[in-house]
């Protein structure tokens, strides 16, 4: 700054659906009026630390809601999702050196490059299934993360420092905390709203069929490479954008924020929040990063108390923390 999955026949990840928000439907406005008030809050307190931690927050959240696309309604288990992140990071390094300064076309050009990249890399890995899927995206990802390392103009593994962080238009500077913020927050929103469209799509539900059984749905005549390699695209596309705020964010990028143990990390916050739960990504990357901020304040071997309370989280919420809401409903039938 990456439940049993692997298997030979066609993935499940047995999470039930569900419809919208998966929790009242004011809750969402709730948390956006929340979060759309921090800058306020941060203005008048004096606290931008906290502000700036909100917004790194939400660029991550934007990488895991992208995992949750793949892992959690798609039934393909990727272990190099990272990797469009830092394809996405280095295409506004790329960039920023040919002298484009807009921050819109940087955001752009980072999604539609990550959103090759991964359409290249699912071309490959999609003919494939279970831990040999999980393989070909490792070994992808690990090319990537040699090729930054390798070139030179952009730091090798030093890492680059963007010159200067890129505009938004006139009244939109990103050196502006807030004003960065708000941007970054909607294209969170964004994301998700976009996400539970596509989802409750016809395309939404064809993509569920395939993760569940994928033997009926091409019986029944449903192009299922083409519909997940659509989905692994999509996702590809949205780490990137996270990649590009990241690096403006940072205003720094490393080999390491792509090292295969990132993408390893997205997972385990994916896992943690609950995967194929349309608020799991936003819980379990809150909770993961929280945690780590507040142990690594406390002490250097922060890594042992956060890996014990992941456990003891996971033990006591094996559907993830998401599922906490639905404790004490009855049970539906799927």
């Amino acid at each position: 700054m990456s439940t049993p999955i692997t298997s030979a026949s066609p993935m499940r990840l047995d999470a039930p659906r569900e419809r919208g928000f998966g929790a009242p439907t004011f809750v969402p406005w709730i948390v956006l009026a929340v979060l759309a008030s921090l800058p306020l809050w941060a203005a008048a307190t004096d606290q931008y630390y906290y502000l700036d931690f909100a917004r790194r927050i939400l660029i991550v959240v934007l990488a895991t809601a992208s995992l949750n696309l793949l892992v959690g309604y798609g039934g393909m288990v990727a272990l190099g999702h990272a990797g469009f992140v830092g394809v996405g990071a280095y295409t506004v390094a790329a960039f920023v050196e040919a002298g484009v300064q807009s921050a819109w076309a940087l955001w752009a050009l980072s999604g539609v490059c990550a959103g090759l990249v991964a359409c290249l890399m699912g071309t490959v890995a999609l003919r494939t299934r279970g831990v040999y899927f999980i393989m070909i995206t490792l070994a992808f990802a690990q090319l990537l993360y040699y090729l930054a390392v390798s070139m030179r103009i952009y730091g090798g593994d030093d890492g680059y420092n963007l010159p200067f962080r890129p505009q938004a238009g006139p009244g939109l500077s990103l050196d502006d905390s807030a004003t960065f913020f708000w941007l970054v927050l909607a294209f969170a929103a964004a994301c998700f709203a976009g996400l539970q469209y596509l989802l409750g799509s016809r395309y939404g539900k064809a993509l569920c069929g395939v993760r569940d059984n994928e033997a009926r749905m091409t019986a029944l005549g449903y192009p299922v490479f083409r519909l997940r390699l659509a989905a692994f695209t999509l996702a590809g596309a949205i780490a990137g954008l996270s990649g590009s705020l990241l690096i403006m964010h940072n205003g720094f990028i490393s080999p390491s924020s792509i090292h295969w143990s990132q993408s390893s990390i997205l997972l385990v916050m994916l896992v943690l929040g609950g995967v194929a739960r349309p608020w799991g990504a936003a819980i379990g990357t809150t909770v993961w990063m929280v945690l780590e901020e507040v142990l690594r304040q406390s002490t250097e071997y922060w890594h042992w108390p956060l890996g014990a309370l992941l456990i003891l989280i996971v033990l006591a919420v094996p559907q993830g923390l998401a599922q906490l809401h639905r404790r004490g409903k009855p049970a539906t039938a799927h």
